[in-house]
């Protein structure tokens, strides 16, 4: 009986010992750091994938980790079934465990892009292209089909999309990062139309926004935003041409290699506000939230001229002679 409680007792230490020494090895994997292939490695996981493909998908990608264990630990937890897909990132100091919780609380890796003011729609995609955290998904998608994805009523995506700095997950689409930027410039202008001038000569949001991105790209200077506004509005209202040189060069086109000549001033385009009255059919480029509160809140004043001094200020005049003595002095060098 002694013998036997011995042997009894004997295996009861094995087993105890032997369950310790497991939980030491499991406490010490899962709080170790684990080895990687970089400082920083990253990685995707997509939606319904189990901890066994995520593990190994975190070793494919460069981060050393044992499947088996990383399954088991899953379990234990009950993190199983809470990881969820997005982009990662790992790095020198992470562990096991601390990875599975990141997964499991979503805490993912964050990036960002900038829409500048003043971009044509073609610089946005061709910044979206560049990004390489952004999933192409656009490809060669005609302007009709991309429009009617965002549900929207204009003929021309220009213009439409604010530009901002947009935080997104890598691995977010071309078309969703278009979509946020297409109803932050939707809900922006609706905001500010209701509080607009009402003795503006501007019929729709759309009409404002047309306008918009011309003041956006005929100022050089911020204080002088809301004059060079001023300027266009008065022309409207009396029926004067716009004669607004980037609306040229955005019907122009490939055409225009950095200078505009006579001649580009008096070819005919749907964009040319030497040639037609008014405003031209779509914007030019997108405007920023200054332009479009400047546009809606021109300053008053009876200038319908404005020339460039040359170092980002405008010289303001109310009449044509007036004008010609200032593009005199700051464009052609002369002295009165």
């Amino acid at each position: 009986m002694k013998k036997l409680k011995s042997i009894v007792l004997s295996l009861f230490l094995i087993v105890a010992l032997t369950a310790l020494a497991l939980s030491a090895a499991a406490w010490y994997w899962t709080e170790h750091p684990v080895e990687l292939s970089a400082e920083r490695v990253d990685y995707v996981v997509e939606a319904g994938s189990r901890p066994r493909s995520i593990a190994q998908l975190m070793n494919k990608a460069g981060i050393r980790i044992n499947e088996d264990a990383f399954v088991i630990l899953a379990r234990l937890t009950g993190n199983d079934t809470q990881l969820q897909a997005g982009a990662y990132e790992a790095v020198r100091g992470d562990t096991p465990r601390s990875l599975m919780e990141r997964m499991a609380n979503g805490d993912m890796t964050q990036t960002r892009l900038t829409l500048l003011e003043g971009w044509t729609y073609q610089r946005i995609r061709q910044a979206l292209r560049e990004a390489p955290q952004v999933r192409q998904t656009l490809g060669e998608a005609t302007d009709a089909e991309l429009l009617k994805r965002l549900g929207a009523d204009e003929t021309s995506p220009e213009g439409l999309f604010y530009p901002d700095t947009y935080v997104f997950v890598p691995g977010t689409t071309d078309f969703d990062i278009l979509r946020r930027a297409y109803h932050a410039q939707r809900q922006l202008l609706d905001t500010l139309w209701r509080d607009r001038d009402p003795q503006l000569p501007l019929k729709t949001p759309y009409e404002a926004l047309i306008l918009a991105s011309i003041v956006e790209k005929e100022t050089g200077h911020s204080a002088d935003r809301n004059k060079v506004s001023g300027v266009f509005v008065n022309r409207l209202r009396i029926g004067m041409p716009l004669q607004t040189d980037p609306t040229v060069i955005y019907g122009m086109g490939e055409a225009y290699q950095g200078r505009i000549r006579k001649k580009d001033l008096t070819t005919d385009t749907p964009w040319n506000t030497y040639t037609r009255p008014g405003l031209p059919p779509t914007p030019i480029a997108s405007a920023g939230r200054a332009a479009l509160e400047a546009t809606l809140h021109p300053e008053p004043h009876k200038f319908l001229y404005f020339v460039s001094r040359g170092d980002g200020t405008s010289e303001f005049s109310s009449n044509l002679a007036a004008h010609n003595r200032a593009v005199a002095k700051y464009i052609l060098g002369r002295r009165n």
